[in-house]
């Protein structure tokens, strides 16, 4: 596997290509004060040959890892923490993390390059959109709808049934018990609009 971004993200993402057995044959990333990251090569700013195995975006920004996604005309690959528990009618997409400890239930649907970070809980007949990100200890109950490119906030809770708009960011901590619209961060208990910003 090869890693495009060399940040903390990428640090993890090698953590969990280790514990799966998987070689991280290198990374590339824009920064060229940046050589190595976890031992790992960075070979450069660009892809700028086929490769022989697959790539991982690993951008934390959801906005930056869709230009990059949309970018490269390559094989993409992805990443399931051993430690992880996923149900076997989910449906992981190519580019998506899955880290340490996270859980997706029955027929969970999980887009292209999303992340589904440390101990998050995605409950059954979730759908969560291309690029999204649910933070660290997030609990998403059931049949609940994530959109393209919306970050939910570590530690935030979302009841069953409900729409979460596209490029929203929902708070850490926030307990969302209502749909929220697209384009728009919300925050709270119970959670609550505060700004509506531009959709990517």
């Amino acid at each position: 596997m090869y890693l495009y971004g060399a940040s903390g993200h990428a640090k993890v993402i090698i953590d969990i290509l280790r514990d799966m057995g998987i070689p991280v044959l290198g990374a590339f990333d824009k920064n060229p004060a940046i050589k190595a990251i976890s031992g790992i090569p960075v070979l450069g700013a660009e892809i700028e040959q086929e490769l022989e195995q697959p790539v991982i975006i690993s951008i934390g920004d959801n906005s930056i890892r869709r230009r990059v996604a949309e970018k490269l005309d390559i094989v993409f690959g992805k990443t399931i923490h051993p430690s992880a528990i996923i149900s076997p009618s989910a449906n992981i997409a190519e580019g998506t993390v899955v880290m340490q400890g996270a859980i997706i239930q029955a027929d969970a649907q999980i887009g292209r390059h999303a992340i589904i970070n440390t101990g998050a809980s995605i409950d059954h007949d979730c759908q969560i959109g291309d690029y999204a990100h649910i933070s660290p200890g997030a609990v998403l109950s059931g049949n609940v709808q994530v959109g393209e490119g919306t970050h939910i906030g570590a530690g935030a809770i979302v009841i069953p049934n409900l729409k979460i708009g596209k490029w929203c960011k929902i708070g850490a901590g926030a307990v969302v018990i209502r749909d929220i619209p697209d384009g728009v961060t919300a925050v709270g208990n119970p959670a609550r609009i505060i700004k509506k910003h531009y959709n990517s």
